[in-house]
């Protein structure tokens, strides 16, 4: 095993450089002015973070130039009101919260083209009306605790998550759906059921997505339970992309993609392991790495089904012997459903990404076997199955 004092040093060397580089989000584009309604009226449980997520909206507006009405007035869902506004955003309303005059009046403004942006428990209202129930996507089930979970980006073309990298390890309340969206929505992020205790959707969970309904569009986003998560910029400039969306203001592909979907997941988020350990980089995605990994380990992923998977890629890097990796279905001695080949990429901190065709057929979860020369092979940052 390669020594732990050298690696200490490198892994001490990267951080430095990673403290001297402050990352700033970059400025939205400019934009015509436009108009914002958002709504909280709740007729069932109430959050708390509210408030603090309409002053966010406010101050998103300030900053980006668009106004923000902020009511939990029903009566303001008449069809002329709403017309002087390009979005509504629904923040963590629940239960019944509009009559049918008023259910009428939206359902005419998102079909000639307004839009329409949910937030949290705005997939906890309405349940008996079936038309806000494609608007949102999908009604909420249950939810865990509140608790640290790993969000993959599966699409970053869309400008609320073109800033994101691969994964997000944040905490929330996340959200389990009584349907699962996929087929009628463009799925932005999903949640990896792996990386938190409580997921029920089978490994396949939807939590941000956008379509298009009539004339307008609808975006909607599981996140934002907590208070912490609106202080969070990288939750800001989600929100903010997804009202230039649902505003008109920029454009994105929302229509359903059943195949070409991409997981990735974190390395070292595997669910069972021989051999391997994590291993700290400043320049990994998340910080870790699976790393000491020699000949004749293996790593399995529990939240991974393999089952219509057609390519597999790894960000890799390597100072040692490099190696082969060997993706394999349901167990470390499963079916190999595609080999890759792992090179020396210069330093432990160099990364690269290796790809390979799925020429077998497999179903469960994905497991990966690795072999090679002696001594420390190759490290793994993050891994991407496409379906």
């Amino acid at each position: 095993m390669r020594s732990l004092i050298a690696r200490g040093l490198a892994v001490a060397a990267a951080a430095l450089t990673a403290a001297a580089t402050v990352l700033v989000p970059g400025a939205a584009q400019a934009a015509a002015p436009f108009d914002v309604l958002v709504f909280s009226k709740t007729a069932g449980f109430r959050h708390d973070s509210i408030p603090t997520g309409i002053q966010t909206i406010r101050d998103l507006g300030t900053a980006n130039g668009f106004t923000v009405t902020a009511t939990e007035d029903a009566g303001a869902f008449t069809t002329a009101n709403l017309a002087t506004y390009e979005a509504v955003i629904f923040l963590s309303t629940t239960g019944d919260v509009l009559n049918n005059t008023q259910q009428s009046a939206f359902e005419s403004y998102i079909n000639g083209g307004g839009g329409y942006l949910g937030i949290h428990a705005a997939a906890d209202t309405e349940y008996g009306w079936a038309y806000y129930g494609q608007l949102v996507g999908a009604w909420f089930s249950s939810h865990p605790a509140i608790q640290q979970a790993t969000v993959r980006t599966e699409d970053n073309t869309h400008p609320a998550t073109s800033h994101l990298g691969a994964t997000w390890s944040r905490s929330d309340e996340w959200y389990n759906y009584g349907t699962n969206p996929r087929s009628n929505v463009r799925v932005l992020q999903n949640l990896d059921e792996g990386s938190y205790s409580g997921g029920s959707m089978g490994g396949d969970h939807p939590i941000t997505w956008c379509r298009t309904q009539g004339s307008g569009r609808s975006f909607y986003t599981g996140l934002g339970h907590t208070i912490q998560s609106y202080a969070e910029s990288a939750f800001r400039s989600l929100l903010l992309g997804g009202i230039r969306y649902v505003a008109g203001q920029v454009t994105a592909d929302c229509s359903p993609r059943t195949s070409g979907t991409s997981i990735t997941v974190e390395g070292e988020s595997y669910t069972s392991n021989f051999g391997v350990q994590p291993a700290n980089h400043g320049t990994a995605s998340g910080g870790r790495t699976v790393g000491y990994i020699e000949n004749g380990d293996w790593v399995g992923y529990s939240s991974v089904n393999v089952s219509g998977a057609k390519t597999f890629s790894a960000r890799v890097s390597s100072a040692g012997a490099g190696g082969t990796i060997r993706v394999r279905a349901g167990s470390q001695t499963g079916t190999v459903l595609g080999t890759v080949t792992v090179p020396n990429t210069g330093s432990w901190d160099t990364f690269r990404t290796v790809s390979t065709t799925l020429t077998a057929t497999g179903s469960g979860p994905l497991f990966l076997t690795f072999s090679g020369g002696s001594g420390s092979l190759f490290d793994v940052d993050t891994i991407t199955i496409t379906k």
